[in-house]
């Protein structure tokens, strides 16, 4: 088991290594569900922050907030989870289409598994269940307006994000997440 002040897991890692000096894991090594996985790798109360970047919509809406709850176990107080998910109220046809409960979903990210389509409500709700405060950094709003926080990448770079997916490079909107910061409070 790690034993550094600042313990930083991604988890449902995929390929992408967004995030250098994190701790990169997949599904199989770290399940979200099994509080078992995490007490092999960590001690409670032990990391400062956890990624999941496109992870919790593979969840169902209580699996998500059972999920939340182990994470909660494990962080520091002041900990957080940095989590980025579809955006439900996102106002493009063809992107709801890829990212709805079924699929299909983009040919590098198969939708077929997504149990829920969040929208900023119910994400920060499930969080809450789950003891954290939220705060959001990018979603947009029941009107399709966006809402842009400034964050810091330092504290975990979301890849399908306004400022880092290509996709948005020439400042029109194609791809966008629900990104949340999940607080423990001290």
């Amino acid at each position: 088991m790690p034993n550094d002040k600042e313990i930083r897991v991604v988890v449902g890692a995929g390929s992408f290594i967004n995030n250098p000096g994190w701790i990169h894991t997949q599904e199989e090594e770290l399940n979200l569900l099994k509080r078992e996985d995490w007490i092999r790798r960590f001690h409670s109360g032990s990391l400062t922050a956890i990624l999941a970047e496109h992870v919790w919509e593979h969840l169902t809406y209580e699996e998500g907030v059972r999920a939340a709850r182990i994470c909660f176990e494990f962080l520091k107080p002041g900990g957080y989870i940095r989590c980025a998910v579809p955006d439900g109220f996102f106002p493009d046809p063809e992107y709801q289409r890829i990212v709805q409960v079924g699929g299909p979903g983009p040919k590098d990210h198969p939708a077929a598994s997504h149990k829920i389509v969040y929208n900023y409500r119910t994400l920060t709700q499930m969080f809450e269940e789950a003891g954290f405060e939220t705060k959001l950094l990018e979603y947009c709003d029941e009107n399709g307006q966006f809402h842009y926080r400034h964050w810091d990448p330092g504290d975990g770079k979301i890849y399908r994000s306004l400022r880092f997916d290509y996709r948005n490079r020439d400042g029109n909107l194609r791809f966008v997440s629900i990104i949340v910061d999940a607080i423990k409070q001290q």
